[in-house]
């Protein structure tokens, strides 16, 4: 199944968009209604509640007193962690339990009001983020709750920013306009990315490699890796001993076809080959079927066997390497970003042979490249580098 991590601050529209996607067939998990579930009369959760802070909590009828219980954890921080200790393990159990009920084709979306702070983002396959001026949102929470000035900004205040919301999102949903807007953007999502995505998922079937064309710099793609990457280390844990952004899209200011290549060092290709594998395609990265290698440097050394995995989620292309740490294809790697990052003669000499190439063989991609005589010559001119400057991956 697909798991997708829906946010967006108070007031922003998150819950519409939550109940477009339930139209369209999604399942959805409430956050908010799971952390209600969890606490409610005649449970453990509730019970340790009290015995935490004293029923000075309850209610009347024995229900929780939210405001109540706001009022003594709002400005203790010790408190505050005492209470999520005892829900937010509640809550992931409960969540857990919901998604395994939905059907192995399910796209289960979670409504998650603080997705981001408490980090959560690489648990998803992705991340969807409700965008929307906070004027706007003033003026919601105003109409549609009768929520005071100074209290909704108080709420907004206390929640993550838009910047730190758009740096986990994959996808930014506008909300500043009509709410026939809202759900258009909502169906072009769910047709376009979430249907295929879980239908590649499900497949283990990695998005088909587009005819080569070169893009412009995009200086997203560090904070697009960044998310990539985040993912990988969830699914991988320590297994991965290390994962890196490698190639055009690592170097900044280079023009690039726009894929995010990623390096992920393994202690071997035994382990590569084993549950790291099926771990990596349930995180939306299958293999690639098929035997790989990198032409190794100088070209009479053989071939540096490796595995490559690619992306199931048909708006984001990833060139997914495994390689054994300190391996020699490892270590060029690193070592060819790495001067090209330093060096801007050989990083325009490199974009106006990509180029040359790509306008020849679009279809040959990075194996066109990878042949050429004069990454021969680059590999000792970066060598000299390294030796010059004390270079280590």
């Amino acid at each position: 199944m697909l798991r997708v991590g829906l946010t967006g601050g108070i007031g922003s529209g998150k819950s519409a968009v939550a109940a477009r996607l339930v139209e369209r067939g999604a399942v959805l998990i409430d956050a908010d209604r799971v952390a209600r579930e969890v606490v409610a009369p005649g449970t453990d959760g509730l019970a340790e509640i009290v015995a935490a802070f004293s029923d000075a909590v309850l209610d009347d009828d024995g229900a929780l007193d939210r405001a109540a219980l706001g009022a003594v954890v709002f400005a203790d921080e010790t408190a505050r962690r005492r209470l999520e200790a005892i829900t937010h393990p509640r809550v992931r159990a409960r969540t857990a339990e919901l998604s395994a009920a939905a059907a192995p084709d399910a796209i289960v979306v979670n409504d998650v009001p603080l997705l981001v702070e408490v980090g959560l983002a690489p648990t998803y396959h992705l991340v969807v983020v409700v965008q929307t001026a906070v004027p706007t949102r003033l003026e919601r929470l105003a109409r549609d709750r009768g929520m005071g000035r100074a209290e909704a900004e108080r709420r907004i205040a206390a929640q993550a920013d838009d910047a730190r919301r758009r740096a986990v999102a994959d996808v930014v949903l506008t909300n500043d306009g009509s709410l026939t807007a809202l759900h258009d953007a909502v169906d072009v999502l769910w047709k376009h990315r979430l249907v295929p995505y879980e239908d590649n998922l499900r497949q283990r079937r990695v998005v088909p490699a587009a005819p080569v064309e070169l893009a412009g710099a995009d200086a997203s793609w560090p904070e697009q890796y960044a998310r990539l990457a985040a993912r990988i280390q969830h699914a991988l844990g320590s297994d991965a001993l290390r994962i890196d952004h490698i190639g055009s899209t690592a170097v900044p200011g280079l023009a690039a076809e726009n894929v995010i290549d990623v390096q992920v060092a393994v202690a071997s290709l035994a382990d590569a080959d084993g549950p790291l594998a099926d771990r990596l395609a349930g995180a939306g990265f299958p293999r690639v079927p098929g035997q790989w290698w990198d032409d190794p440097r100088p070209a009479d050394r053989g071939r540096w066997e490796k595995r490559l995995h690619g992306s199931a989620d048909p708006a984001r292309p990833v060139r997914l390497h495994v390689r054994v740490a300190d391996s020699p294809g490892w270590r060029y790697a690193l070592l060819m970003r790495d001067h090209l990052r330093a060096d801007p003669d050989q990083r325009a000499a490199y974009l106006l042979l990509k180029r040359d190439l790509v306008a020849a063989a679009p279809e040959a991609g990075d194996s066109g490249t990878a042949r050429n005589p004069w990454f021969d010559e680059e590999y000792l001119r970066a060598e000299q580098w390294a030796a010059q400057t004390g270079w280590r991956p």
